[in-house]
């Protein structure tokens, strides 16, 4: 099995990941023989190709023709704001600004000044992962970490919040 392979003098472990492309990311300390890396791997074949394969099934269900994406970024804007304002008039926090970037690993965030930004691919999920995002960025408006004051302020807008989250996945 192909694999890209990354040795750091600072790890201790392996790892196995899959990366954007769909293809097999092994980490490994600098001094481990190949021979334990190539056994390593195939020992976890199965996962491998598992996660491969959906990784590349999420890359081909999500990719969008360059028309298709200004469609998306136009219609972004006006839509996230709305549902932006129809939940900080709920929970009673009010975000300082509301933009839409070109991020690819993340679909929103908020910064120390209170600005949200999301990702225009975000639009390409359903309303109630949207919504689950709005209401997490909105929510780092009152806690900017993730602890559990952060998530029962979820829990208290959406109690589904984490079928929701499960959706972006």
């Amino acid at each position: 099995m192909e694999y890209e392979l990354i040795k750091s003098r600072k790890r201790r472990t392996i790892e196995m990941s899959i990366n954007d492309e769909g293809k097999l990311v092994v980490r490994a300390p600098q001094n481990m023989a190949k021979s334990e890396i190539d056994a390593f791997v195939e020992k976890h074949r199965l996962w491998a190709e598992k996660h491969m394969k959906l990784k590349k099934e999420r890359i081909k269900k999500y990719s969008v023709s360059p028309e298709e994406e200004e469609n998306i970024k136009k219609n972004a804007l006006p839509y996230l704001k709305e549902r932006t304002e129809y939940f900080s008039a709920i929970m009673g926090l009010e975000p300082t600004g509301v933009k839409i970037t070109s991020a690819k690993k993340r679909f929103g965030s908020c910064s120390a000044k209170n600005s949200i930004c999301y990702s225009w691919r975000l639009m390409l999920y359903s309303k109630e992962a949207i919504d689950y995002v709005v209401v997490h960025e909105l929510a780092h408006i009152a806690h900017k970490n993730h602890g559990p004051q952060f998530y029962a302020l979820i829990e208290k807008y959406l109690p589904d919040y984490k079928e929701r989250e499960k959706l972006l996945r």
